[in-house]
């Protein structure tokens, strides 16, 4: 039996039409815009942390409450676009979330600037939720692995400018004046958005009474299959923000004591992961990704102990290598969740995204008491033991991963 989007159907979005590149670069500029304004705070964790005197652990909360807010809005705007649609719901994502940039941008105080973090990860929890699922929805089968990629690729990209771009200016003149203006771009870009994407043609709607909507969250709990990749998710992105975070109080500290500026622009490192995310994808769509996510995972391990060499050209060297991993995995487990899916493919998708924000924001701040207790090689340590365990439970999704003869 054929899946239901098989490459016989031509309802569906094939790779090399004029709709397959309207539909990946508009989800290439929402990835953008999601993925700039979450993480754009990275950088200035340290400056954060000198100048209103607060330690690593509590700094890092400028990030962490956005992504755990994320975390916990993730399965509520999957159900809501059960009913109301995947556009709708991917547009007031973007659109409210760009808003909300110009009020971080004016926080007067540190606290009141995580208050708004947090409000802001409630609203960017939309995309991610959904943009997985639109996409299965969607795509031909055959072409679902390197859309996917380039939507991760958005992701990568807008992390990467938001670091970059935010610490340039921060020396240069203020992070609020780059906050408003990541604003004022965002709701350009998802005005681009708004007009490039088309509505969704498989989409049915539902509504479900809360006691249905929790039966397919049981089921999409239920399998296996599906809680290892959410594992394997969380503990992945939880090491991967573990190690730029803290990666920045390394670098500011003697013997390198590099200015916020230059340390934003190791995150041009980021770049593998825009290369990885499609290339991967690509690669286990011929090769299989029972193959390509453990040769990823291991990818990470030895970019981690790469970065405890002390030469700082090694470090940036061993940033690459984890990014190129990190992003590898991540676009194959997430196209995994969308394939294994079934009838619960969007909350399969959100449980993925719900486990990969909390592992963000759980494992990201332990690793400042790794941090404050054995400085580099406690982080690298816990690092480890996360790359370690999304491998044990990889070896319970593995069979699941095969092609089928």
């Amino acid at each position: 039996m054929l899946p239901p989007n098989s490459t016989r159907d031509e309802t569906y979005i094939a790779r090399g039409t004029a709709v397959y590149r309207r539909v990946s670069f508009a989800f290439l500029a929402a990835g953008l815009v999601t993925f700039a304004n979450l993480y754009a705070v990275q950088p200035l964790i340290p400056a954060f942390s000198t100048d209103f005197g607060k330690s690593p652990a509590a700094a890092s909360l400028a990030l962490s409450a956005s992504t755990f807010t994320l975390a916990l809005s993730l399965p509520i705007f999957a159900s809501l676009s059960d009913r109301f649609g995947r556009k709708p719901i991917m547009l007031f994502s973007l659109f409210s979330s760009s808003v909300l940039q110009f009020a971080v941008g004016i926080a007067p105080t540190f606290w009141s600037l995580v208050v708004v973090r947090a409000i802001e990860g409630l609203t960017l929890a939309g995309l991610p939720a959904v943009a997985m699922t639109y996409l299965s929805e969607e795509m031909d089968a055959q072409s679902l692995g390197f859309a996917m990629g380039l939507y991760i690729s958005g992701n990568t990209l807008g992390g990467l400018l938001g670091r970059v771009v935010i610490s340039v200016v921060a020396d240069g003149a203020s992070w609020r004046v780059g906050m408003i203006g990541f604003g004022a771009v965002s709701l350009a870009l998802s005005a681009y958005v708004a007009w490039s994407l088309p509505a969704s043609r498989h989409f049915v709607s539902r509504r479900d009474r809360p006691r249905d909507l929790l039966t397919r969250f049981g089921r999409a709990l239920k399998r296996r299959e599906l809680v290892a990749l959410y594992l394997i998710g969380g503990l992945l992105m939880g090491g991967f923000v573990s190690l730029y975070t803290y990666t920045g109080f390394r670098l500011a500290r003697p013997p390198y004591a590099l200015p916020t500026s230059v340390i934003g622009f190791l995150f041009f490192a980021y770049l593998a992961g825009t290369f990885s995310s499609s290339f991967m994808g690509s690669l286990a769509d011929r090769i299989g990704r029972h193959r390509v996510l453990p040769l990823n995972i291991a990818i990470m391990a030895a970019g981690a102990l790469l970065t405890c060499a002390r030469d700082l050209w090694a470090i940036v060297a061993g940033m690459v290598v984890f990014t190129l991993g990190f992003f590898g995995a991540h676009s194959t487990a997430s196209a995994s969740v969308g394939s294994l899916g079934g009838g619960e493919r969007a909350q399969a998708s959100a449980l993925y995204l719900f486990c990969y924000y909390v592992g963000s924001s759980v494992i990201g701040s332990l690793a400042g008491v790794f941090w404050a207790d054995m400085a580099w090689p406690g982080v690298i340590g816990m690092i480890l033991a996360a790359d370690i365990a999304a491998a044990l439970a990889f070896l319970f999704v593995r069979r699941k991963l095969r092609p089928a003869p």
